[in-house]
Order: structure tokens, then sequence, then C-alpha cells
């Protein structure tokens, strides 16, 4: 009796929607710590020619009963199987505050790999690796760490019901747990620019405290937008702006020539 042929495993839902390949760029962003990819509701699906890709790691939203990474190493390595088909277009990461961190090492991993890298990298209200683990939240206990949830289900227009909370909390824990492993005491160089964003009101991770950024690229640019620590969930045009400054121009020089 002749054997089955064996039925190839879906990938894992990595992106919230397959890209469009039609698109001059790509922007490919990671959501904030204890959140998933919905945390983007607000975001358009396009800033001008560039496409907005949205990131959903594993154990949460769609894919909550999916392990969590545990490391942004591990994470990284998941990761470059299922996006290399979509590396071929100029593309950029962007990530705030822990989001950040999963797309410097996306891009160490795929430079490593001799893959594709991003034109550029976008961090957001983070500091760099070698002046790592910050932020405040790292030090929060559990019931702190619940009330800060509150703020932010609030905010993205949910109801921090007490199911809810918990599971909140939990991915939470394992998103910091995740940037408390994230030690990188010496500094390595991307190869690609990085965008280093600061806001105004943010006293989470203010603007003075990024400048490690600049020893990790020949082609560090840093930028201090209007707003606090959760403005860029509203997709300010001023953040926009980065965006199309840094992927579209690039992308049109390289077609040009």
């Amino acid at each position: 009796m002749p054997v089955p042929p064996r039925r190839r495993s879906a990938k894992p839902p990595w992106l919230t929607r397959k890209p469009d390949h039609t698109a001059e760029a790509r922007l490919f962003c990671f959501p904030y710590s204890g959140c998933g990819a919905s945390m983007y509701g607000q975001w358009p699906q396009r800033i001008g020619e560039i496409e907005v890709c949205f990131i959903q790691p594993p154990a949460r939203q769609n894919r909550l009963h999916e392990p969590h990474y545990e490391t942004y190493a591990a994470l990284a390595h998941s990761l470059i199987e299922p996006m290399l088909p979509y590396l071929d277009k100029p593309f950029g990461f962007f990530g705030h505050c822990g989001g950040a961190l999963p797309g410097v090492e996306l891009t160490r991993q795929l430079a490593s790999g001799g893959h594709p890298v991003p034109r550029r990298v976008f961090v957001s209200s983070q500091v760099a690796p070698h002046d790592g683990p910050y932020g405040r939240f790292l030090e929060l206990n559990n019931n702190e760490l619940v009330n800060e949830l509150q703020t932010m289900i609030v905010r993205l227009g949910g109801r921090p019901t007490p199911e809810l909370m918990e599971m909140s909390l939990q991915l939470l824990l394992q998103d910091l747990e995740a940037n408390k492993r994230y030690l990188e005491p010496d500094v390595f160089e991307l190869p690609c620019g990085i965008t280093a964003i600061g806001w105004s009101e943010d006293p989470e991770i203010p603007m003075e405290l990024m400048g490690g950024w600049k020893d990790m690229s020949k082609d560090c640019r840093s930028v201090l937008l209007h707003g606090g620590h959760f403005e860029f969930l509203g997709a300010p045009r001023t953040l926009l702006a980065e965006f199309e400054r840094d992927l579209l121009d690039v992308s049109a020089h390289r077609t040009a020539s």
C-alpha cells in the first residue's frame, strides 16, 4: 500500500496579512511588550508607497496557544525563513521600547546568514543593546504591571476584564523576561542605517539615553518627535514622515540609478 505524501505543516502566521508584491518598499513593525499586532490598529496599511506589515509573535492574540519565544535570538531565528520571500524590496524594521530590540537582533542574524538586510532600523524609545537592559517596567512588581496594563488596554480601546488582565500579565512578564535576557555588553555594528526616535514628553526613555545607537552604525540619525511614550500608537504624521524619508527616498534613488 503506497504511503501518502507527508503534508507540509503550515508556516506560522507571523504576518497579519500577505504582503502586496506591488509595494515599492516595506516596513515591518514589531509589537510593544505585552501586546500583539492589533496594537497598530490606528496605523495605515500604506505610507505613500511603503506597505506597512505587522508582525505577530507567538503567545498572543491569534497565536495565544503557541509557546513564547523566550529570547530575541530565538524569535529572530524563527522569523527568517517565513520572512525571506518578502525581503525582495527595500525594507525597514520598526519597534517601540521592548519592541525595538527584536528588529535589531533579526537584522544581525539576517546579515550573518548572508540574507537581505533592511535599509534602516527604526528604534523608538529604546537604549542601544550595549546600554541595556534598561527601563522602568523591568523593575515593577506584578501589581504595578497590572496598573500599567490597565492603562494600555484602555488606551487601545479595550476593556480590562479580569480574564484579559490575567492573560496580558503573563504575556507581559514573558516579554519583559526576554528583554532582560538580551545582554549585549559589547558594541556590535549593524550593516544598515539606524533612526533613533525619541519623544519630547517621554519619561520612560529620555532621548539623552539613546546616544549609544550612534556606535552601531556609520549612518545613525537621531530624531526627537513631539509627544509622550505612547504617542506612536496614533501613527502621528511626524513619525510616518521619518519612514518616507529613509525608505522611499532611498528606494527612488535606487530605481533611478
